[in-house]
């Protein structure tokens, strides 16, 4: 398994992906304004959101990565690079997805052991990551990453749980 910034050689397999995201009603997943129909597009957006160009209002510089295992897309992971105030009350530095046909085995777990490497390497002493309260895989996987509960909070009528990482 290795985690590599967007590549042509796997459009494919992210192309299926979007297709198993799309099917059930997952919208957001691709971390650019619109659903990316042209792999070359997001792969420019993507770039320019790593370096901070070009970000829509309120978005903040953000670094992509796909997990790869064998030659297959699993999923994505999303570091933003500092909080905004809506990021710091619900999205936080770290937004990942796994394929719903890759979903289950580890995967979760493994991509956000990987970006925390990645993370160490960048002026981020702890990260924050939220999820919603009734999504169990989450919590569990960002507990198991070393994920601290700081609060639990209502974001339009549901409930977010909001935990830090130590990256150093």
């Amino acid at each position: 398994m290795r985690l590599i910034k967007p590549s042509k050689k796997y459009g494919q397999s992210w192309k299926s992906a979007l297709r198993e995201f799309e099917a059930e009603k997952r919208h957001g997943f691709w971390n650019v304004q619109k659903k990316p129909d042209d792999l070359d597009e997001y792969m420019k957006l993507t770039e320019d959101h790593a370096r901070g160009k070009n970000l829509p209002d309120h978005w903040v510089q953000a670094s992509t990565f796909w997990l790869i295992d064998g030659n297959e897309f699993v999923g994505h992971i999303n570091v933003r690079h500092e909080l905004n105030e809506k990021l710091k009350l619900v999205g936080g530095h770290i937004g990942y997805a796994i394929r719903p046909t890759a979903r289950n085995k580890g995967y979760g777990s493994k991509i956000l052991e990987m970006v925390l490497e990645k993370v160490k390497k960048m002026p981020l002493k702890k990260v924050l990551l939220t999820c919603d309260d009734s999504n169990i895989a989450s919590r569990k996987i960002i507990e198991k990453n070393g994920g601290k509960l700081q609060d639990l909070v209502e974001v339009d009528g549901e409930k977010v749980r909001r935990y830090w990482i130590e990256t150093e």
